[in-house]
């Protein structure tokens, strides 16, 4: 993937706002530039202009707001799955847990916005079994 990137780092193009039929690709914890705990999600768009584009869902997790904001998404993708959070080793095997379940089982509609502070939204609006 990584030459892939490199070589065709030029043709990239940026997915405007709009509502996207997406399947989670990866979701993960992972560290931030900053060294904070991330909730970290690929969206691979499955139709239109934008197909197999990545829309990036990157949510800091070390306030009680930042896991509200990634709670409130993963709950949304109807894994069946618990959404608490104890620490962070319990909040990263739930995470994966939560991958495990939905991966090749359901895609998605998410709205991919903006809030008012230029910080880019992601909202799960439908939730449809994958094909």
């Amino acid at each position: 993937d990584l030459k892939n990137v490199s070589k065709n780092g030029s043709d990239f193009k940026e997915v405007p706002l709009g509502t996207y039929e997406v399947k989670i690709e990866k979701l993960e914890l992972v560290e931030s530039k900053n060294g904070k705990p991330m909730v970290s999600c690929w969206m691979r768009i499955l139709e239109g202009e934008y197909k197999n584009s990545i829309i990036f869902m990157n949510q800091v997790v070390n306030s009680s707001f930042g896991l509200h904001i990634a709670n409130d998404f993963l709950r949304s993708l109807e894994s069946d799955i618990e959404v608490d959070f104890e620490n962070f080793t319990q909040y990263h095997n739930m995470i994966l847990d939560i991958h495990e379940a939905i991966d090749g089982t359901f895609e998605y509609a998410v709205e991919y916005g903006e809030n008012n502070k230029g910080y880019s939204t992601f909202k799960i609006t439908d939730v449809f079994e994958a094909e």
